[in-house]
């Protein structure tokens, strides 16, 4: 390994290191700045001074605020991650049970916002200013603009209460639950490799409308982007070289003007990605969806800081592990960056 790349490595663990610390500060500030008092959550509010104290004393709340951040990043060294007031479990056992109801609905969600936002962008850039760029203009603006929300309430309406098309609330129908062993905590593949195909089906039905929804607004800011990318490559002088080459139009697209922004679209995917699954709180919310997005509301609500400390930590994570993940897509999409 040459001396360059081994001071390109060391770089880029040392920008990881300072990420992860100054997203510990901002953990650690989020703690203690927010206006809950996580002793009396615990306690109650009538407790008296002595049993308040007993348990400040306990959680080391009552320590200056360096040694309480010190005792905090030691402890997320060792992978304890405290307690939650709710449930009684290990906040970190808590996220491994929701966090695969999250990443099925988004990973669903991302296949289908990237599976159409990517060739619609193409579509409307080869049309520019075109009826067929006009339409897929206004639809992304609508999927951009509404309220996820809003949207989920008025699919639930539409889709489950007057046409009946797809499953209500929740990962799946009360009266298929417990009836396949939870093996990965993913419901799709839990069902499968039960060979349960009637609950696979109702599992599905369920996870449809909420991951189309937000596939629908991931889809609507990936085919904007990719739009744009792609009227940036069609400006470009080698398109117009290829053409009077003699070149094919779709092999100047496909395989000369797509190349060229398959790196920048790495970036938007895996971005996208790492929104819908921290940003999934409304919808699970909207439809029941046991996931990460509901734990941390549940746990905000209650002033429960140990897990909403560790789901802003857990966000960051993925967020420096997605924009690993893109790095690494770079270098095989584009071997000068290598």
């Amino acid at each position: 390994m040459s001396h360059d790349r081994i001071f390109a490595v060391a770089r880029q663990a040392g920008t990881i290191m300072v990420t992860l610390l100054g997203l510990l500060i901002l953990t650690f500030c989020i703690g203690r700045l927010m206006p809950v008092d996580p002793v009396r959550a615990i306690v109650g509010e009538e407790a008296d001074r002595a049993t308040y104290e007993l348990v400040a004393e306990r959680l080391g709340v009552n320590l200056p605020l360096h040694t309480q951040f010190i005792r905090y990043v030691g402890d997320v060294v060792r992978g304890d991650f405290g307690v939650s007031i709710r449930t009684g479990q290990p906040v970190i056992s808590d996220i491994a049970h929701v966090m695969p109801a999250t990443i099925e609905l988004a990973t669903f969600a991302i296949l289908c916002g990237a599976g159409f936002g990517i060739p619609l962008g193409i579509f409307a850039a080869i049309n520019r200013n075109r009826p067929a760029d006009h339409i897929i203009r206004f639809l992304t603006l609508i999927g951009h603009s509404m309220p996820i929300f809003w949207t989920g309430m008025i699919g639930l309406i539409i889709f489950y209460a007057v046409l009946g098309l797809v499953g209500g609330g929740g990962r799946i129908s009360d009266y298929y639950i417990g009836l396949v062993p939870e093996t990965t905590g993913f419901m799709l593949i839990d069902a499968a490799i039960a060979g349960d195909w009637e609950v696979f089906g109702d599992a599905l039905n369920h996870l449809i409308l909420p991951a189309s929804i937000l596939g629908y607004s991931s889809m609507a800011y990936i085919t904007r982007m990719t739009r744009s990318f792609m009227l940036d490559q069609l400006g470009q002088e080698y398109v117009t070289t290829a053409r009077v080459k003699g070149l094919s139009k779709s092999r100047t697209i496909w395989h000369h003007a797509f190349a060229n922004i398959r790196v920048q679209l790495v970036t938007i995917v895996a971005l996208a990605y790492g929104s819908l699954l921290e940003g999934a709180v409304l919808i699970e919310t909207v439809f029941s969806w046991p996931g990460f997005g509901q734990y941390i509301t549940n746990n905000m609500l209650i002033g429960d800081m140990n897990a909403v400390m560790t789901c802003v930590l857990l966000v960051g994570v993925i967020f420096i592990a997605l924009n690993l993940l893109s790095d690494a897509l770079y270098k095989i999409f584009d071997p000068r960056t290598r």
